[in-house]
Parts: structure tokens; C-alpha cells; sequence
């Protein structure tokens, strides 16, 4: 016969094998696609477990750019499980009132950015930021610091570049802990201060001496009256007095000023006083470039100058009034006392210069009265001493 059963036989018409037909009850083999995005969707999440395993608790952690943030998940202390790889750490916002010494953990070699704002910070204990070897930024703003051990940071921790403590300090009187912890030689590199809206009225001596590097220093908002021996030995670019309470900028002062030939300052909004004690600072004001729109410096007292420029005043004009410190006024009444004192003594030796005789006499009668009250007592003595006068005197009372 001409024709074929290609089915029944499995053969085709031109005499070959046919393909078996396929078997419909086997699912088809997955296609290679489908298999490697399933892979790399079951790798991605491992992958994106094996993160968050690493991320502390309530913060984001973001792995390219090695960032942690807690921001705002009211932490009562630093997170535990910090990676050891984190450059930039944000732990802001939250309540922690103590940063106790190894906070931190054991190491955060390659932390470079650490930003604590906001926190309501109190107690910071030694050695909290000895762990961090290649810190260069430091952000304690928006704090309310009432203790600061001077050996929070350790010695491995010199290359901090940047501090900032505005609005960190519970009061002015956290200045001297301030004082302490700048001058221990940890911060030697520093380039940056921020210690603005502190309510700081004074600044010990020689309390930036050992940052040779400062180049930036703020401390506008304060409530400073006087500098004394503040700048010596600095070479700052920018610094900023502004909103303070000075009255007037002292010789040594200006002098410390005008050694470092890169600065520029600003003293706008400080209550200077206009009388005849500011012609230093008018004529430093007129011979320097130094300072920040120095038109806009302006009288606040006395009366006949407020809101005056101070360039405007003249020398003629100026009144002379007595403002001497509370030093100059002590050391005047120390003279005055001693001078009152000698005056005493010299009218004392006088008078008894005067009645030397009389004085003589008198000595003499309380000389002879106390040897006859001692004869007395003498002859009383051999009286009761004497054992035949003792017989004779027991005869008679028989």
C-alpha cells in the first residue's frame, strides 16, 4: 500500500524512525532563566539577613557607605552590636544620660564621624572614646553635660579635628572641666571648637595653649566679661565673640590679637562701654582689619553714647567715670588698711614713749606686790614645813 501509519508504527512515510511522542504526564524541564533568578533571589536573601544580623537594634545600617543611624528610637544607652567596620556612626535624638567607659565596644578602628547630638548627655566617664583611633569628627551638641572627665578621650585618639559642644554644658561652670580636658594634650590636633550658647561668663587662662593647630574657634552666645591670657600662642583664622558681655578688649588682649596675622573676629552685639577707657581698643579698632564689620560696633553705655559706632567716639568726648575691676579695688583697700594699721602702731609706741616713766613705776609696784605676796606664801611654806613649830602649835590648841 501507498500509504503509511506513521502513528501506529512510529515511522515516517519515507521509510524513518520516527520521535516518540512526548510524554504529557512530565512537567517540562525549568528554564535556565527562571533557575538563575530564583539563585540570586535566594542569595539576596541571605544576603540581606547576614545584614541585618549585623545592624544593631532600632538603627539602619547602610553597607556601601559602612553609616549607622539610631535616630529618634528613645535609646536609654549606645546600642550593643555596632559593626567594627563603621565610619560614620548617628546615634542623635534619643536618652542617654550616661556614656560609660567601653560604650563603644572594644574597637572602632575605622569610625571617622561620630555624632552624639541631642541626647541629653550628662555624665561622660573615662576613656568612652579611647576605643576610637581615627575619630575626626565629634558632635555633643544639643546636650545638658554636667560631669566630663578630662581622660574621656585616650591617647590613641589625637586625631580629632573637630568638636563641637554648642549647647552641650548644663551651666557656665562646666567651664573649668572644659579647661581640663583641653589642656591634657589628647585633642593636640584640633582644628575646630564649637562652644557656642554655653552661658560660659569667663575662660581660665591658657585654656586653648595646648592646640597649636585651632584655627576655628567659636564662642558667640556666651555671657564672657573679660578675657585674660586667652589667646596667646594661637594662630586662629576665624573667631567668634559675638553676643557676649564684654565692655572693653584689654591691652594684652588686643596684643594676643594682633600676633596672629590670619585671624578675623567678630565682636558684633557685645555691651561696649564707651568712656575714656576704651581709647586702646578705638585706636586698635582704627589701625586693624582684623575684625568683622567693626562699623557696626556699637556704644551700649553711658547714656550720652548708646548706639553710637565706637569709630565714631572721640577722645575729647570721652567721659572718665571710676569702673576699676574688683582686683584694683581690693588691693586699694589692702593699702589703705595697712597704711591705717602703721598710723596705729606709730601713735602706740608714741604714747608709750610719752609716759615711759610712769609706765616704769607701775612696773616697779607689780614687781615689789608680787615679791611680798610670794614671801608670804614663803614664810607660810616654812611655817607648815617646820616640825617644832608643828609640836608647839598642836601644845597650844591642848
Amino acid at each position: 500500500m501507498s500509504g503509511c501509519r506513521s502513528v501506529q508504527t512510529f515511522r515516517r512515510c519515507d521509510g524513518a524512525k520516527a520521535p516518540p511522542p512526548p510524554d504529557l504526564r512530565k512537567p517540562p524541564p525549568p528554564p535556565v532563566l527562571l533557575l538563575l533568578l530564583l539563585v540570586l533571589q535566594l542569595w539576596g536573601s541571605v544576603s540581606v539577613r547576614g545584614s541585618s544580623a549585623a545592624c544593631p537594634g532600632f538603627c539602619e545600617c547602610s553597607e556601601p557607605a559602612k553609616t549607622v543611624k539610631c535616630v529618634n528610637k528613645n535609646l536609654s544607652g549606645i546600642p550593643s552590636g555596632i559593626p567594627a567596620g563603621v565610619t560614620n556612626l548617628f546615634i542623635t535624638g534619643n536618652n542617654i544620660s550616661t556614656l560609660v567607659t567601653g560604650a563603644f565596644g572594644p574597637r572602632l578602628d575605622q569610625l571617622v564621624t561620630l555624632n552624639l547630638s541631642g541626647n541629653k548627655i550628662e555624665v561622660i566617664e573615662p576613656l568612652v572614646f579611647a576605643s576610637m583611633p581615627n575619630l575626626k569628627q565629634l558632635d555633643l551638641s544639643n546636650n545638658r553635660i554636667s560631669a566630663l572627665h578630662p581622660a574621656a578621650f585616650g591617647a590613641d585618639t589625637d586625631k580629632v579635628r573637630e568638636l563641637n559642644l554648642s549647647r552641650a554644658l548644663l551651666n557656665g561652670s562646666m567651664v573649668e572641666e572644659i579647661s581640663d580636658l583641653l589642656q591634657n594634650g589628647t585633642l593636640t590636633n584640633l582644628v575646630q571648637l564649637e562652644l557656642s550658647e554655653n552661658d560660659l561668663f569667663y575662660l581660665p587662662a591658657r585654656t586653648f595653649s595646648r592646640l597649636p593647630n585651632l584655627k576655628h574657634l567659636e564662642l558667640r552666645n556666651n555671657s564672657i566679661v573679660d578675657l585674660k591670657d586667652t589667646f596667646r600662642n594661637l594662630n586662629l583664622q576665624t573667631l567668634d565673640l559675638s553676643s557676649n558681655a564684654l565692655k572693653t578688649m584689654g591691652n594684652t588682649t588686643l596684643a594676643e590679637l594682633s600676633s596672629q596675622p590670619q585671624i578675623s573676629v567678630d565682636l558684633r552685639d557685645n555691651p561696649f562701654v564707651c568712656d575714656c577707657g576704651v581709647e586702646e581698643f578705638l585706636r586698635w579698632l582704627e589701625s586693624t582689619d582684623k575684625v568683622v564689620e567693626k562699623d557696626g560696633l556699637l556704644c551700649a553705655s553711658p547714656e550720652s553714647m548708646r548706639n553710637k559706632p565706637i569709630l565714631q567716639a572721640k577722645s575729647s568726648n570721652l567721659e572718665c567715670s571710676f569702673q576699676g575691676d574688683m582686683e584694683s579695688v581690693l588691693q586699694t583697700s589692702y593699702v589703705f588698711l595697712g597704711i591705717v594699721l602703721a598710723l596705729i602702731g606709730v601713735i602706740f609706741m608714741f604714747v608709750l614713749y610719752l609716759n615711759r616713766k610712769g609706765i616704769k613705776k607701775w612696773l616697779y609696784n607689780v614687781r615689789d606686790a608680787c615679791r611680798d605676796h610670794m614671801e608670804g606664801y614663803h614664810y607660810r611654806y616654812e611655817i607648815n614645813t617646820d616640825p617644832r613649830l608643828t609640836n608647839l602649835s598642836s601644845n597650844s590648841d591642848v
